[in-house]
């Protein structure tokens, strides 16, 4: 699997997987929508984390790495997991009583916040004006007729920033590759969201339609998109990436139409275009890893290869990913990306 998955992100072009990762990350949501006709959005929102863990447990197998992790490595998981619970759980409440597009909009000003913060410039402070003002509209429509699903709206959203922050530690975390470390968050937060959600996800139980439908909301929502996500980061230069995810409050606003029949008014396309504006207007800090070569994310993989030329400089040479096989040697496989792309 480690291999066919290496040789597909081989011949992929990276943007394809961030497509196909944005459509999917909305589409499932889009889809678990239509299920709270007979399923609770807590029972959504355990269905959807249960299924992505059985997959994640299934293919990856990782609580021999999350036993092998320190202490620190664990208690990031251990959060991370925690995190992902009660994310979900406010999600799913906020699009039912508000638009996708609107809380997809709210969702991205952590991470202009979190920008700004790291990189205090005068573009990511106009970034964070624009996020404001976007948002102000959006919420000014929805506050009077809706303020339980605005509450959970915020609430979502800042979970998302401690989740940037948690996964940002996690793909640095010694022992464990980033798709591994989100598959053992999963299972942890399984546990987590279980007493809190599991109870409303009974009816679906026995209801093999709900049921169905359920598990594909976790697929399309928790595995997909993350998996593809971190196949796209992997090539991307960060500063492509940030200019592409500018595109996922369209995104959701699009897939909400088209699936939903939720026609935004203009006060809310003004404000979800101003907050597509100020995610690709904002830059991130880079840290002293920025320039190395990238991380392998596909199991025991490592990243081999690459170089300098004469002048010192990174250079962008095929870097080959090796892998301990059975009798405990090293095999290659040939995957070019570029030495200077993002982690």
């Amino acid at each position: 699997m480690n291999i066919a998955l290496a040789r597909l992100a081989e011949r992929t072009r990276p943007e394809a997987f961030f497509v196909g990762s944005a459509v999917f990350h909305y589409l499932g949501p889009a889809f678990a929508v239509l299920l709270f006709a007979r399923v609770e959005p807590f029972g959504v929102a355990w269905l959807r984390i249960a299924s992505a863990a059985v997959v994640f447990a299934a293919w990856r197998r990782p609580w021999g790495r999350l036993a092998r992790l320190d202490r620190e490595g664990r208690k990031v998981v251990l959060a991370l997991g925690a995190v992902f619970a009660v994310m979900n759980i406010c999600f799913y409440v906020a699009i039912d009583r508000l638009p996708l597009g609107t809380v997809a909009a709210i969702e991205f000003v952590p991470v202009i916040l979190v920008a700004a913060l790291g990189a205090r410039t005068a573009r990511n402070a106009a970034a964070l004006g624009l996020a404001i003002v976007g948002v102000y509209l959006l919420t000014d429509v929805e506050l009077e007729g809706e303020p339980v699903g605005v509450a959970f709206a915020f609430a979502n959203a800042a979970l998302f920033a401690v989740y940037i922050v948690l996964a940002h530690r996690l793909s640095r975390t010694p022992g464990i590759s980033r798709i591994d470390g989100l598959a053992a968050a999963m299972l942890v937060a399984a546990v987590c969201v279980t007493p809190l959600a599991g109870w409303s996800a009974a009816p679906a139980l026995v209801d093999p339609i709900a049921l169905a439908a359920g598990v594909g909301v976790g697929i399309a929502s928790s595995v997909v998109p993350y998996v593809f996500d971190q196949l796209a980061m992997a090539r991307l230069r960060r500063e492509t990436y940030s200019l592409m995810v500018s595109l996922l409050p369209a995104t959701a606003t699009v897939i909400g139409v088209i699936v939903l029949s939720q026609l935004p008014s203009s006060i809310e396309v003004a404000g979800v275009a101003l907050v597509v504006v100020a995610v690709a207007l904002h830059r991130e800090a880079r840290g002293p890893r920025d320039s190395h070569s990238p991380r392998c994310l596909i199991g025991n993989w490592r990243a081999a290869g690459g170089g300098h030329d004469q002048a010192g400089r990174r250079t962008h040479s095929p870097c080959r990913l090796v892998s301990l096989d059975g009798e405990g040697g090293w095999r290659s496989g040939a995957v070019s990306w570029p030495s200077s792309g993002p982690l």
